[in-house]
């Protein structure tokens, strides 16, 4: 998207102001499913919780992808955007067993990660088909607070309790039909990664009645110039050959299933805001724009990276910006970052802000939550509108004492 094209946007929509790329949601499918295309059923589940906004699940519907949820309304946006039960996989963490048992009666595919939970759904739901998730103690993901496969999380069974789940599984005559794993995000390492699938692949032999394994995701995206992403392609041959040998071993073809979400929308994401003020202090250039973390929460909360360009003077001269926001406590975007230079009213564009962005956003401050906008063959499209006073107010109750 050229940025006269996003400035125009902004002209539209105000800001601050999502914008996604469909063409780059979909090229980004293609590229995995094109990379197992070795194997003979390979399903995508999109991880809903990236980014929920029900167009974008629709479009996911149209490129025959299924969608990962962790709650019971994330399912039931997906069922609104269309989804077979059948095409959703419901990942919970901590959650009771009667969420499970709502979202298990509306035939999606239940995956639990807690030993407890396990063995009383079975007690009295041994019919309904269930996947465990396997914690394969391993540390993987380019922060601590988005590793979520070591002996510390709070994720999944440990791959050393197999046992357990084999006496649950025989004790309540209920059917284990998938296994899964999710080491982390931001995995760079394909070797790690590799790594923890031969703990997947040894457990799954000790379950005879398999229909998939669900490998999980965590692939890493360029964040910056010259940054590199997981290398998608070679873990495709890698994994690829490994999971049909496999298969042939096994006795049966089973689905090779991954859950991606950031590796889908991250990069069709441009987050447009407008610069409020420029402000030089002894030491610093601050550029503080119309929003803040209750927009954008992960350079805060996971010491995240997002490219930033003056999209208002994209050929001016680069100067040194501290990039911060309007909330009323530290609330920095970039520190000490090589930008166009700017001036007040200019418009910032944050590159990789289709995942994790709105979908964590808050009403922090009593600010409103930008607009969305998808774009698709060069046209755009609204797909959230802006907040207003009557958001905030909505479901308060105004009470005189």
């Amino acid at each position: 998207m050229k940025n006269n094209f996003l400035l125009d946007l902004v002209a539209t929509y105000d800001s601050p102001l999502y914008v996604y790329d469909a063409e780059k949601i979909t090229t980004q499918y293609q590229k995995i499913t094109l990379a197992f295309s070795s194997v003979k059923n390979v399903r995508i589940n999109y991880a809903v919780k990236a980014l929920s906004n029900i167009s974008i699940l629709k479009l996911f519907r149209t490129l025959n992808a299924g969608i990962d949820c962790v709650s019971f309304q994330e399912v039931s946006l997906g069922l609104q955007a269309g989804f077979d039960p059948k095409d959703i996989i419901y990942t919970p963490n901590g959650v009771s067993i009667h969420e499970i048992e709502k979202i298990a009666a509306m035939g999606v595919q239940i995956n639990i990660d807690n030993l407890s939970i396990l063995e009383q759904f079975g007690n009295v739901n041994p019919n309904i088909p269930v996947c465990v998730r396997i914690n394969p103690h391993i540390m993987a993901g380019g922060h601590s607070k988005i590793s979520v496969g070591h002996i510390d999380s709070k994720f999944g069974i440990s791959v050393h309790q197999i046992p357990h789940i084999k006496r649950i599984e025989k004790n309540t005559g209920m059917h284990i039909n998938g296994i899964h794993m999710h080491t982390g995000s931001d995995i760079l390492d394909i070797e790690v990664f590799l790594l923890a699938t031969e703990i997947l692949f040894n457990a799954a032999v000790q379950f005879e009645n398999l229909d998939f394994i669900d490998f999980g995701s965590g692939f890493k995206v360029p964040y910056k110039p010259g940054d590199v992403g997981t290398d998608i392609d070679e873990l495709g041959i890698q994994l690829g050959k490994r999971f049909n040998t496999f298969c042939k071993t096994y006795g049966k073809d089973i689905a090779l299933m991954f859950e991606p979400g950031k590796f889908l929308v991250s990069e069709s994401g441009k987050f447009l805001a407008q610069v409020n003020v420029v402000k030089q202090t002894t030491s610093t250039i601050f550029a503080g724009i119309d929003s803040g973390f209750n927009h954008l929460i992960r350079p805060m909360m996971y010491d995240a990276y997002h490219h930033i360009n003056n999209i208002s003077n994209p050929k001016g001269k680069e100067r040194y910006y501290s990039v911060v926001g309007y909330i009323c406590e530290s609330d920095t975007f970039a520190s000490n970052r090589r930008i166009q230079e700017i001036s007040e009213e200019d418009i910032l564009c944050f590159d990789n802000a289709g995942a994790y962005c709105y979908s964590m956003s808050s009403n922090y401050n009593s600010r409103y939550r930008p607009a969305e906008v998808l774009v698709k063959n060069g046209k755009a499209h609204l797909i959230r509108k802006r907040e207003t006073m009557d958001d905030l107010l909505r479901n308060q109750i105004e009470v005189d004492l």
